[in-house]
This record gives structure tokens, C-alpha cells and sequence, in this order.
């Protein structure tokens, strides 16, 4: 039996690559005949360029750039050819706020990404939008490459209060010739109910009564920047990053869509008899682009069956086949809490080996 595995990471457990080797691991244990096919993923979010850069091999350049709260990080950009892949959660990431200080927070650390990557040379400039515990609306991002304003860029949401004009000429001109690529499956506007604030802004720290005043900076923004594309599918995504980028010209495409292009999923979907994923919790909002989603239509679309392994499983069977899913198993169910969190990569095969005696022939 061919098994293709590609799972997402799990979030703050297991990267996609330490979890599609514990997967394997645990399934060789189980079925050692079996032939497994290891396809890491991701969907723009953290892990974006390890992923790509296993698939597509490429040079890995390091850096270092200002976080979210100023202090540098570390952060790498994969040159693969002529297109230069960087991953914004390296320098505005969940995991760098740790959910405080989200109305300061700037992407500033974004942009210099990005011009780092005008220097490589790169044509092209693929972002990864996803895990961003920033919600500027991207200014941080436009003030390091060159925008200017009426008010402070590079001070979080908070500096956009009062805004009433911005200047990105000379960002346009830096960028002139470079295509520009927001990877995202994010399709939320930039402000208003739906937009990144009100939907996003809790699990970065905003408390609810603050949510209507940071979604009104970002009207502002909106306002000296262009109305318009901050209503275009995606502006929300990564606290607004996709307006910024989408502003400066940028083409959005869907994360788990070129991650799976790269890697050749639905190529490898075909030659597998039965397609594993996972991620850290299973639930409804895994349809708003998330890998299990994507790697399930994928494998819908070669007509093969795909069971998920999570930390958390948090739907029941009818919506879990909503989403393509034959069957789910729960880290957490299965080896219970305390075990799935304090060695995640052997409950993680553990269970991986349960799912291999049920489903290979």
C-alpha cells in the first residue's frame, strides 16, 4: 500500500516536517511493507519556507530584522531561482507577542524582509501571510520600504490614529519590475465585521471593548491609502499585511494552493492509495484555508480517501466529511492530554500506528 502524508505543523508542538516523520515513523512500525511518501505542508503561516524550501531546494539567506515589539529576530528568506519566498510570521508572529502589546505591534520587520529580498536580486517576491500577532494594516511593512505619512508608520495600530495621508511613490519605485505574491487563504476585507480586527484581533490580545477603536485606526488608514482594495478579499489577512501588499500591486494567491503546487500534491495524490494530514486542532474553521482542507480536496480530486491525525479533534463525523475527511483521530482521545503535549512526536506515531492497523490492506 502508497500512503502519502502531509500533514500542517502542529502548532507549537511539532513543525510539518517533525510531524510527518512521526507519522511515518509510527506507521512503519505498524505496516513495514507499506511504501510511505512524506509531503510536509503549509499554508503561509509559520513553517511556510522550511516547507518550500524541502520541496523546491533553493539558497536559504539569514537575516536579522526588528519583531513585532522592535527587538531583532532571526529570520531566513529561501532564493529559488528568481523568486525570493518569505514567511512574515518570522518577524510578526503569534509566537513573538505571545498576545500582548497587539495595538503597538508593528510588521516593520516584514519589509525589511521584503527588501532584503530586493537585494538578492529576486523578480519575484512570494509572501507567506499567517500566524502574524501584528494588526497595522501592513503600515510597518510600507514605512520600511520607503512610505511615508502624516503620523508615525513603524508604531503598531496605534500610531495610526489621526492618519490622514501616506505617500507610497517611493515604494512603488523601489518596486518597479518586482512581482509581488501575497500567499494567503484568508479572503476577510481589511476592516469591519469580517475584517481582521473584529475577527482576528482576540486571538492576538485585543480585548473586546478595544476592537471597535483598532478597527477605526485602520479605517483611517484604509482612508489616505485606497478605500477600495481595503475592501478586496484578503486585505485582512495577517492583521491587514494584504492591504498593504495588496496596495503596492500585489497578486494574492492561496497559500495551501502553491504549497501544494510546489510539492507536487495532486501528482502525488494520484500514485497513493490513501492521502494522511494533520494539524494541531481539527475543527470547523480548518475549511478557511487551512491545510487538512486543502490536502483533502486534493485528494478528493484523485478520487482517494484522506483520514486526519490532530492534537484535538473538535468536530463531529458529518462535518468532518463536509470537509473531505473519512475519518479523524485526537491525540489528545487517544494517549490522552498530558501525553500528547509532553511528547508529541511519540503519541503522534503512537496513534499514527492505530490508524495504519485500521486503514492499510
Amino acid at each position: 500500500m502508497r500512503v502519502l502524508i502531509a500533514p500542517d505543523k502542529f502548532a507549537g508542538t511539532l513543525t510539518a516536517v517533525e510531524a510527518a516523520d512521526a507519522i511515518a515513523a509510527g506507521w512503519r512500525e505498524q505496516r513495514p511493507d507499506d511504501e510511505l511518501d512524506c509531503a510536509p505542508m503549509a499554508d503561509g503561516g509559520p513553517g511556510f519556507v522550511d516547507v518550500l524550501h524541502a520541496a523546491l531546494g533553493g539558497e536559504l539567506l539569514a537575516t536579522t530584522v526588528a519583531g513585532p515589539t522592535g527587538r531583532p529576530v532571526p529570520a531566513t528568506i529561501l532564493l529559488s531561482r528568481d523568486t525570493a519566498y518569505v514567511e512574515s510570521a518570522q518577524a510578526c508572529g503569534l509566537h513573538l507577542t505571545e498576545r500582548e502589546g497587539a495595538e503597538s505591534a508593528t510588521t516593520l520587520g516584514v519589509g525589511q524582509l521584503v527588501a532584503a529580498a530586493l537585494d538578492c536580486p529576486a523578480t519575484t517576491i512570494v509572501l507567506g501571510l499567517g500566524g502574524s500577532g501584528t494588526n497595522d494594516g501592513g503600515a510597518g511593512l510600507l514605512a520600511a520600504l520607503g512610505a511615508t505619512a502624516d503620523t508615525p508608520l513603524d508604531a503598531g495600530a496605534a500610531g495610526l490614529d489621526g492618519i490622514g495621508s501616506v505617500d507610497l511613490e517611493p515604494v512603488r519605485a523601489r518596486l518597479e519590475g518586482v512581482r509581488l505574491v501575497a500567499a494567503t487563504d484568508v479572503d476577510n476585507p481589511l476592516t469591519g465585521l469580517f475584517g481582521a480586527t473584529k475577527v482576528f484581533g482576540p486571538q492576538k490580545g485585543i480585548p473586546e471593548e478595544r476592537l471597535l477603536v483598532v478597527d477605526g485606526w485602520l479605517e483611517r488608514l484604509a482612508e489616505a491609502v485606497d478605500r477600495r482594495t481595503s475592501l478586496a478579499p484578503g486585505a485582512g489577512a495577517a492583521g491587514g499585511l494584504g492591504f498593504a501588499l495588496l496596495a503596492l500591486g500585489a497578486v494574492r494567491e492561496p497559500g495551501i494552493g502553491l504549497v501544494a503546487d510546489a510539492v507536487r500534491l495532486p501528482e502525488r495524490a494520484r500514485l497513493a492509495d490513501l492521502v494522511v494530514t494533520g494539524e494541531g486542532a481539527f475543527d470547523f474553521s480548518s475549511r478557511s484555508g487551512k491545510v487538512p482542507y486543502g490536502v483533502a480536496e486534493v485528494a478528493g480530486e484523485a478520487l482517494r480517501p484522506c483520514v486526519a491525525i490532530a492534537g484535538q479533534v473538535l468536530i463531529g463525523s458529518r462535518e468532518m466529511r463536509a470537509l473531505g475527511v473519512e475519518s479523524a483521530y485526537s491525540l489528545v482521545d487517544l494517549v490522552g492530554e498530558d501525553r500528547a503535549f509532553a511528547d508529541p512526536a511519540g503519541a503522534l506515531a503512537e496513534v499514527a500506528g492505530r490508524v495504519a492497523r485500521t486503514w492499510s490492506r
